[in-house]
């Protein structure tokens, strides 16, 4: 009798584990159920997998959260899964979407620091980023260099343009970290492969020239000609007279005019009024200018004036210039 009953218990089991084992075939294989364009999905650090289980069936996605940690746990994955944001899209399986949640593969965000932009540019487009996390707010340009390791270093200029990518829940800090690091790398390799003969003795004074290149002009063809302009202008110890360090220069004060006066207030960045490069840079500029400055144009042309369609005109005299500005910027 007793062994009648074993044998009746060992078989309603075995019955019993083959359905269980079905039922989680069907389940793992089934798309869970999720709206057409999918849903964003953050796991925070430390949720566990019975946890993401749980509230994916209580947001009614998931079918059966017992089944997903048993599938977790048979395949040997339910402490593997890592923290961050995913998307879910549709079609996804119970399978799929544990294979997604132990592979890392979190939803990449986008912020794209624009040539020419200035530090404090910078600072608005990473504070109005809602994936980036703030721990700047409120901080000096000082303090901000300092929790980059760069104490008593000027902000300006220190950050490469680009479109960078990143996870939700990076820092303003790690994000400016990056962009620090690109640039002082960018700027090591293009200084090692310069031109000789240039008048610029460190690599900060060539990330100065090309920031004042990068606002002179928009057109990446036109950079090493303005570059080349600048540099005979540097060797033959004339000033420089370019308008967007006057503009820098000037602050919060410009209304979108230079006026006579502008150009001759002394400040530390008026090229109108003080030889040389101005004591930084007045912009981030791009790779293009980096290397227009450091491989500019061959030539003898001193001077150069907007021609209103996004170009330059470009003359070796003084008198050749006044003549294109009378004929580009005066009308006459």
């Amino acid at each position: 009798m007793f062994y009648r009953l074993l044998g009746i218990l060992v078989l309603g089991g075995s019955f019993a584990f083959a359905w269980v084992m079905m039922s989680l075939n069907s389940f793992s294989e089934n798309p869970i159920l999720l709206p057409e364009t999918g849903i964003a999905y953050e796991l925070q650090p430390g949720t566990s997998l019975s946890a993401v289980a749980k509230d994916l069936e209580q947001r009614g996605y998931l079918q059966s959260a017992f089944y997903f940690q048993l599938m977790a746990r048979l395949d040997g994955q339910a402490s593997n899964i890592k923290a961050g944001e995913y998307h879910l899209q549709a079609g996804l399986t119970p399978k799929s979407l544990l294979a997604l949640l132990v592979s890392g593969q979190v939803v990449s965000h986008t912020l794209t620091l624009v040539e020419g932009w200035n530090f404090q540019q910078v600072l608005a487009a990473i504070s109005g980023h809602e994936a980036l996390k703030k721990t700047l707010v409120g901080l000096s340009d000082e303090e901000i260099m300092a929790r980059l390791g760069s104490p008593d270093m000027h902000p300006e200029g220190r950050f490469l343009p680009d479109t960078y990518h990143f996870p939700k829940g990076t820092t303003d800090l790690d994000f400016l970290k990056r962009a620090q690091r690109a640039m002082e790398q960018l700027l090591a390799r293009e200084w090692a492969e310069r031109e000789q003969d240039l008048p610029l003795t460190t690599p900060y004074e060539a990330l100065i020239l090309a920031s004042i290149v990068e606002k002179e002009t928009g057109q990446a063809a036109e950079r090493p000609e303005i570059a080349g302009v600048f540099i005979r202008r540097l060797k033959k110890g004339m000033l420089l007279q370019t308008d967007p360090t006057v503009i820098y220069g000037m602050g919060p004060s410009f209304d979108g005019n230079i006026r006579r006066s502008d150009l001759r207030q002394d400040t530390p960045y008026n090229t109108y009024v003080h030889r040389g490069l101005p004591p930084t840079p007045i912009s981030m500029p791009g790779a293009d200018a980096l290397h227009a400055v450091l491989h500019p144009a061959k030539g003898s042309s001193l001077y150069f004036v907007a021609k209103g369609n996004g170009w330059h005109y470009f003359s070796d005299t003084l008198a050749e210039h006044n003549k294109a500005v009378r004929k580009y910027q005066l009308k006459r």
